[in-house]
């Protein structure tokens, strides 16, 4: 059975950072590709940032794009989010999700085509 845990979330002021953890766990029948999305209340989750099975593609939105990066440990089943230069508007659950190929392609921004997900961490940017 396949598991995803994160951890790192937390509290954090304007402008600081965290780190969070992703552990994958289990055995998937193909390589994934692992993205980050994050979902306030009352809203869809949103895509944060998606990375291949090997890190040689790396997608960020638009709105996180040159303060978050994406990253990932094959060797430890494990991949970061590091999030820099927070903002209020980061505020958010953020979730890691797991991407099979589907017809020997991955869409690393499309919600709907991840096929395992973590319960999330919260993350609470104050001003």
């Amino acid at each position: 059975q396949v598991q995803l845990v994160e951890s790192g979330g937390g509290s954090a002021r304007a402008g600081d950072s965290l780190r969070l953890s992703c552990v994958l766990s289990g055995r998937t029948s193909s390589p994934v590709a692992m993205g980050w999305f994050r979902q306030t209340p009352g809203n869809e989750r949103d895509f944060v940032a998606a990375i291949s099975v090997s890190g040689d593609k790396i997608y960020y939105a638009d709105s996180v794009r040159g303060r978050f990066t994406i990253s990932r440990d094959n060797a430890k089943s494990t991949t970061f989010l590091q999030m820099n230069s927070l903002k209020p508007e980061d505020t958010a659950v953020y979730s890691c999700a797991a991407e099979l190929p589907h017809s020997g392609s991955y869409y690393y921004d499309r919600m709907h085509e991840y096929d395992y997900w973590g319960q999330g961490t919260q993350v609470t940017v104050s001003s």
